[in-house]
């Protein structure tokens, strides 16, 4: 649902504006004053406009730096494991290492 709420909240402003357009140019007003009332009914609407992509953009920036976070947590974590990973591999290729050195010594008796 938060993924379309900007969708529809644009699509019920846009549809907003449209409807007062209809309802201005249909007024039995003058041709000055109808001009007028379009050109603020425009002005608002580009207002409204602005506000909802600053607020998209604030959201996007938002999500893309909580994402961010959970990656450069995930990575970390995942390097630590590696390293744990990597120093067992080492101690275990030493147990190993060691082992041959005793049966070669051996075999050289």
């Amino acid at each position: 649902m938060k993924d379309n709420s900007g969708s529809i909240l644009l699509a019920l402003v846009t549809g907003a504006v449209v409807g007062a357009g209809f309802g201005i140019l249909y007024a039995p007003n003058k041709g000055v004053e109808t001009r007028h009332k379009i050109k603020d009914k425009a002005k608002d609407a580009k207002q409204d406009l602005k506000n909802q992509i600053s607020h998209a953009k604030d959201e996007l920036t938002q999500m893309a730096n909580n994402r961010i976070e959970v990656f450069e947590q995930k990575l970390e974590d995942t390097i630590i494991n590696m390293s744990y990973k990597a120093d067992d591999i080492i101690v275990s290729l030493e147990h190993k290492l060691e082992d041959l050195k005793k049966k070669n010594a051996q075999l050289h008796k």
